[in-house]
């Protein structure tokens, strides 16, 4: 089978389409034909040698992706060759034709759905419903503001939370992305390019603040955010570039929490909490992945220079 395989840490060019032989599932695991591979921040991290955690090379990137079964291991019951599925994880990694998965990591994909859409769920939408569900604790009628409404954790926390009864607002940098974030259910979108745009936000609440915000660049806004926040209001960190620097007092004077969260975290029964709950909002349609891009599997560099081009929204993915 095809894959792209990084032999040495650093630019994007250092993925390169190979040719490896295809896995065999053992027990308890399932071998998927991915159809899409979705394309994450993170894996540009470990691709540049600069996450926390080093892959031992050479690997092969990619945690989320959707396709068919093609085989399963002794012991597994869940799934059958044929099955449509999406996969949250992977133990060969899924930018490639085949990737060989624990059966935990595997879940079924609604027929309502596509094989794109199925690639764009795993970290986005775990990351947004466990941000916004488990750490916030969101309760219907909340206000909630969501930083980088027009990336694939944005748009998944946007349709999460208008599904949960919350009043959604959000930021976007382009007028492109922040009628997107409108149509998949923000009540009000905000140019973060414009200088004041946090004043409007606060009128938008009658001066009042926002309950949760959930914070995608901490390293610029969280200051910010917590002068922004309604009493007991809460902020989760969910992406940072770097440190900041905060006035502990705007957090002292409204009772506030600052929530760090990595979806790595989460524990095995949280994890099937969470996919169930997804699931269920992909089958009745409150949960609707949207694609920015599809990209073949061997220009996987063209799709990590596009992560942060800033003129993206939607999800990209890869397409063997």
């Amino acid at each position: 089978m095809k894959a792209i395989r990084v032999q040495d840490f650093g630019e994007p060019e250092v993925m390169r389409l190979d040719e490896v032989p295809d896995p065999k599932p053992g027990a308890g695991e399932a071998l998927v034909r991915i159809e899409a591979a979705g394309v994450n921040p993170v894996e540009s991290y470990l691709r540049s040698g600069t996450y926390a955690i080093k892959p031992s090379l050479p690997f092969t990137p990619g945690s989320d992706g959707a396709g068919v079964v093609e085989s399963v291991g002794p012991g597994v019951t869940e799934f059958k060759p044929g099955d449509r599925v999406y996969v949250a994880g992977s133990i060969t990694g899924t930018y490639a034709e085949k990737a060989l998965c624990r059966v935990e990591q595997v879940h079924p994909l609604p027929k309502n759905v596509s094989f794109a859409q199925g690639a764009a769920i795993g970290v986005p939408y775990g990351t947004a419903w466990r941000a916004l569900v488990d750490r916030a604790a969101a309760r219907a009628g909340e206000t909630v503001l969501v930083h980088g409404a027009t990336g694939g954790v944005g748009i998944a926390a946007v349709q999460i939370a208008r599904a949960r009864g919350l009043h959604v607002f959000g930021t976007g940098g382009s007028e492109q992305g922040r009628e997107m974030a409108r149509r998949e259910g923000a009540h009000r979108v905000f140019d973060h390019h414009a200088p004041d745009y946090r004043g409007q936000l606060m009128d938008a609440t009658g001066d009042r603040g926002v309950d949760i915000v959930l914070e995608m660049l901490a390293n610029v806004n969280l200051g910010y955010d917590l002068a922004m926040l309604a009493r007991s209001g809460r902020v989760v960190v969910i992406g940072s570039r770097g440190p900041v620097e905060i006035n502990p007092r705007d957090a002292m004077a409204r009772d506030a929490a600052i929530l760090g969260m990595i979806l790595g975290n989460a524990s095995a029964s949280e994890m099937r909490g969470i996919h169930r709950a997804l699931v269920a909002g992909l089958e009745n349609g409150t949960l609707r992945p949207v694609i920015g891009e599809e990209i073949p599997l061997e220009d996987a560099p063209r799709a990590h220079r596009r992560l942060f081009e800033g003129d993206t929204f939607g999800k990209i993915v890869l397409v063997p």
